[in-house]
This record gives structure tokens, C-alpha cells and sequence, in this order.
């Protein structure tokens, strides 16, 4: 209910959880550094420099408030409401359900010149608060290990915990915060005094900014304070990151529809008042994301989040708030910088053109579509099944693998549709451009769900969509152009868990009338270990296995092993899809040489 999940994801939340009570206590102003240990042993430490979590008795439980904000739910602020002004809108519930998720737990607070301590077992209360030493400073340091008996996954990703911290230190200007792993001595470093501006700047490494530096308002207005800061740059996809209380609002919310409506009204004022166009043009909302980078900031009060997992921001006054101030803070910068607002309305208005030559493509394709199965591409073979969550399609590489396939699948729930080549890098490439390309029309088309703006989910014709390409470096390509496209322009199915990457096997091992099959090296070396003479093949591409190969090794749900794609780090995400399939070179060979010594299996 609180963490979403038991897996992965859910277990990385638990220290979300912590830190955000740190970053409440930053907010407030008692706090100026967070510090983050992985342990050995599974368990992570959380330190800051705050006021230290209340030790006195609690009125009206009788026991410390320090037992009681880490074993009641919701008793966080019950104590002192001025001193626990709630910010990520958990303090007191999120600690206390890290507490009862945890094996153990084990609290250490400076407050009144002494140092106290207190240890909890499986959410319960394990020893009295003591006295261990004494202190000049103040702060909390959480210590705890997550329940191994409830999270599928006790491991701590280093790289996915950074990501976040990063986040919050770029969120809140002039906080440093650290992370250190003992387990691998890595460790990082943040603390960001521009803020925002250094997030877009951040988020435009790599890219090539339309106009430096980045665009930036700060208002405040009844106890609400909101941070705007945006960019453009010469790519085609936007990039806008909206946060309440820190709280990351993937889908958004009233503060993300009070910056679009802003942005579209001021710039298309802008443009009319200028006689930037010739006759009557209008640029759509879409048009003047093309190619955008912004963060949207707002930190108020009482936060009115939709489901619990706080992904849409919905208080209603906050539109208007945002709408006014980005209308007026945009005003203001056009007319004093002409030429960066110029470049900014030219840049939609070729958007705009490319959009409606887009919409041409897009209704021929979706023509194309309510044909039903006399509309579906020539080359798609299809199941028979019409239940989309039984329905899978394969996406593979050539016309001699996508035969195999095609014989060797389960024709009532496998679809096949083999491209020709490699699709259109769509990293360099406009939409209308996009679409001219046949295989990416063939898949938008066999898909069933539109593309961009008109994508629907609900429209999805297989609940799996597996990418099947050769295990040598064309297949890594294809698969990596094929993973860029649905990011860019079919995110949704990512987001929905539709997404995955077949694991054909790299070796055949033949012993006699024995057949095995190795899908790394180390498989390999025990296979053949203590065999005598046996005959390897290395498999370079799918086309190499007869229909019966395919099925029995990549294709049997029985057997297969297949990669789901997830999407656990956004900003990561984008960095590295701009870099592998952007237009600079210089950052692309800096990441092929520092990840070089990991690559296995490279085919030269």
C-alpha cells in the first residue's frame, strides 16, 4: 500500500522513504547534508544533521515520541505540527512502515547534547531507549535491513539509488548529499547550488542547446513556492519533469497542466504580437515541446496526490498559480531577449510543419488499421487468438529468422513480423520523416496502438511484444534502434510491462545424440566440463537454428528466458539513449571506451 511493490522497486522505495524525512528536515531549514551507506551485511544507513527525531514522552502514549514515530502509523506529526510540517506527505508513516518491513532496525539520535539509541525487530520494539555517549551536534542516523521474507529482491542497486539522490539534491539548491556503497567502495557526491537550472543543464548534457542559459522563475505565493526552469535544444523529443514536495509526478497533474497551458498561450502571443508568421498560425501544445527541456518544482502545504503512489499532483489552485507566473515570467524574458524567443517560435513553427505532414502519414496508417486484418502488414503473421493478454508478436531481424519463427511458433498465440535491416535511427528524425519508414509503419500498424499523441494502450493487440535479433553486434544495433523508438514514441508499452527482450542461446553443445544449449560463457564451461571432445557451435544468428531449435530454446514459454524492459530511471534512460543514438560522436566513444572491459560475447 505505501511502497507499491515487493520487488525491486519496492525495496529501493524503503530508502526513499528514510531520506525523505531527511530532505523534510533540509526544507525546514535544520538540515544541510544526507548521507547514505550500503552496508555488507544488506542493511543501509541514513544520516543527517537535522533537529534529531523527538527522545521526550509522548502525551498521549505515555512511552518516547522516538518509539512511537517508528512503530505508529500516521503518529509523525501528532507530537509537535510545527516542528513536523509534513513535506513528502509521509513523515511518520513512511519511517514506521520501513520499520515494519525490516528484520531490524536500528535508530541513533543526537539531541540535547547526548546520543540516543534504539533497536526494533521486525517492526517491534526491541530494547528501551538508552543513552550511548553524548554529543555537541544533532541529527538522526536510521540504520535498518529489509525483510527478506517479504521483498522478492534484499540486494541495493548503487547506480538506482544515485539516480534518485542526484534528483533530490538538484531539487533542493545548495544540499549535499552522499551516497557511499562499502560493498564496492563506489561512492558520489551531490550538491547542486544552481538547483533546478543545474538539473536542465544536467538534463542537456550532450545535446545542443538553442540558447544558454537555461529560461528560470521562482515564485512564491500563500505558502506555495514554485521553481520553473526550461531549455530548448536541437532534438526532437521533450523532456519535462514534474515534481511536488520532491515527489517525482509521473503522470503529471494540475502544476504540468499550468506550465503547457502557459507556455502555449505566451509563445503563440509572442508570435502574433511579432508577425513571426505569415496569415493566421497557431502552434499546438505539442509543437513547443518538440525538442523542450524543462522541471517543473512546486513545494505547498498539503499536497493533494491521486492513488497512493503520489503520481498526479491534484490540487486545483495550483493550475492557475503555475498558468500566471510561467505567463508572466515568459512575458518578460521574450521581450528582453528577442533573439532566444525568436529561435524558440521558429523552432515550433518547423514542428508544426512537420506535424501536419505527420498527420497525413498517420491517418493513411490508421486507415490502413480499421481495415482490420486485411489492413495488417503483408509480412505480420498472425495468431488466431483475439485476447490481447494471451497474444505475443515477435519483432525479428531478416527474412531467413523470421521463417524459422514463423514455423517453429504456436500459431494461436504468437505472431511473427521479421523487418528488412534496420529501422530509421528516430533519435535524428522528425515524426513525419519517422513514418515514411515502411518496417516502423508495419509495426505501428501491427501494434494497433497509434503513435505520439494518439497513442492509445487500451488498443494494444499483444500484451507482449518481443524484440528478437541476433546475438552479434548488427543485432545489438537493431535491437538497440527498436528499444529507441518505442521509448521515444511508444513509452506506454514500456510502462505497462509489455515489453520484452527474447534470450536466444549462444552455443550448441553436441555430445553424441546429446544436444545442450549455453546462453552465456560460464553455461558453456559447465557443459563442457569433463566431456570429452564435444562439438561446439556458435550460434551468430537466428537463421543458424531450423523452426524446431527456435521454439524448444527462445520460443516455449515452458523453457525461454526472455528480459522484461523496465524503465527505472527516466533521466538515465534519456541520457543513454542520446548518447548511444544521438548526433555527437565524442560522448559516444568516451561510454564505448569506459564500458568496454564489461562486454562479453563480442562478435569482430
Amino acid at each position: 500500500m505505501y511502497i507499491g511493490s515487493t520487488d525491486t522497486l519496492g525495496l529501493h522505495h524503503l530508502v526513499y522513504e528514510v531520506v525523505d524525512n531527511s530532505v523534510d528536515e533540509a526544507l525546514g531549514g535544520y538540515a544541510k547534508e544526507i548521507n547514505v551507506i550500503l552496508r555488507p551485511d544488506g542493511s543501509v544507513s541514513v544520516t543527517d544533521d537535522g533537529r534529531g527525531i523527538p527522545v521526550d514522552n509522548h502525551p498521549q502514549f505515555n512511552r518516547p515520541a522516538l518509539e512511537i514515530v517508528m512503530t505508529v502509523l500516521h503518529a509523525g506529526g501528532k507530537f509537535d505540527h510545527e516542528s513536523y510540517m509534513v513535506s513528502g506527505g509521509l513523515h511518520g508513516v513512511g519511517v514506521s512502515v520501513v520499520n515494519a518491513l525490516s528484520e531490524w532496525m536500528e535508530v541513533a539520535v543526537q539531541r540535547n547534547g547526548r546520543v540516543y539509541w534504539q533497536r526494533y525487530e521486525h517492526g517491534n520494539v526491541a530494547s528501551e531507549v538508552e543513552v550511548r555517549g553524548h554529543s555537541e551536534h544533532t541529527g538522526t542516523t536510521v540504520t535498518f535491513k529489509p525483510d527478506g521474507n517479504i521483498f522478492e529482491e534484499t540486494e541495493y542497486n548503487f547506480d538506482t539509488l544515485s539516480s534518485r539522490l542526484r534528483e533530490l539534491a538538484f531539487l533542493n539548491r545548495g544540499l549535499r548529499i552522499t551516497i557511499k556503497d562499502e560493498r564496492t567502495d563506489k561512492e558520489n557526491d551531490f550538491c547542486y547550488e544552481g538547483g533546478i537550472l543545474s538539473f536542465v543543464d544536467y538534463l542537456n548534457t550532450n545535446k545542443e542547446a538553442l540558447h544558454k542559459p537555461p529560461i528560470y522563475f521562482s515564485r512564491s505565493k500563500n505558502g506555495t513556492q514554485v521553481e520553473v526552469a526550461l531549455q530548448y535544444n536541437n532534438t526532437y523529443s521533450e523532456n519535462i519533469f514534474s515534481y511536488a514536495n520532491n515527489i517525482n509526478t509521473r503522470e503529471g497533474g494540475t502544476h504540468l497542466m499550468g506550465f503547457r497551458a502557459a507556455l502555449t498561450k505566451t509563445v503563440n502571443e509572442y508570435a502574433r504580437n511579432n508577425k513571426i508568421f505569415k496569415g493566421e498560425v497557431k502552434l499546438g501544445g505539442e509543437d513547443l515541446r518538440e525538442g523542450l527541456v524543462a522541471v517543473v518544482s512546486v513545494k505547498l502545504p498539503d499536497p493533494q496526490f491521486e492513488g497512493q503512489t503520489k503520481t498526479r499532483l491534484g490540487n486545483s489552485a495550483i493550475r492557475g498559480i503555475i498558468e500566471s507566473m510561467v505567463s508572466e515570467g515568459l512575458a518578460e524574458f521574450f521581450e528582453e531577449n528577442p533573439i532566444v524567443a525568436t529561435t524558440i517560435v521558429e523552432k515550433a513553427g518547423e514542428a508544426l510543419r512537420a506535424r501536419e505532414a505527420a498527420r497525413k502519414a498517420k491517418e493513411l496508417t490508421r486507415r490502413k488499421n480499421a481495415l482490420g486484418s486485411g489492413g495488417l502488414p503483408g509480412k505480420l503473421a498472425d495468431c488466431s487468438n483475439n485476447d490481447p493478454s494471451k497474444c505475443e508478436i515477435y519483432i525479428v531481424e531478416g527474412e531467413s529468422a523470421g521463417g524459422s519463427a514463423k514455423q517453429g511458433r504456436n500459431r494461436h498465440f504468437q505472431a511473427i513480423l521479421p523487418l528488412r535491416g534496420k529501422i530509421l535511427n528516430v533519435e535524428r528524425a522528425r515524426l513525419d520523416k519517422i513514418l515514411k519508414n515502411s518496417e516502423i509503419r508495419n509495426m505501428i500498424v501491427a501494434f494497433g496502438t497509434g503513435i505520439g499523441d494518439d497513442f492509445d494502450i487500451g488498443k494494444a493487440r499483444y500484451h507482449k511484444v518481443v524484440i528478437m535479433t541476433d546475438a552479434d553486434v548488427d543485432g545489438s544495433h537493431i535491437r538497440t534502434l527498436l528499444l529507441t523508438f518505442i521509448y521515444r514514441y511508444m513509452k506506454p508499452l514500456i510502462d505497462a510491462g509489455y515489453v520484452f527482450i527474447a534470450q536466444p542461446p549462444l552455443y550448441q553443445v553436441k555430445k553424441g545424440k546429446t544436444v545442450s544449449y549455453a546462453y552465456s560463457d560460464d553455461q558453456l564451461n559447465k557443459l563442457v566440463k569433463g566431456l570429452a571432445k564435444p562439438v561446439i557451435q556458435r550460434y551468430k544468428g537466428l537463421g543458424e537454428m531450423n523452426p524446431e531449435q527456435l521454439w524448444d530454446t527462445t520460443m516455449d514459454p515452458e523453457k525461454r528466458t526472455m528480459l522484461k524492459v523496465t524503465l527505472e530511471d527516466v533521466v538515465e534512460a534519456d541520457r543513454i539513449f542520446t548518447i548511444l543514438m544521438g548526433d555527437q560522436v565524442e560522448p559516444r566513444r568516451e561510454f564505448i571506451e569506459t564500458h568496454a572491459k564489461y562486454v562479453k560475447n563480442l562478435d569482430v
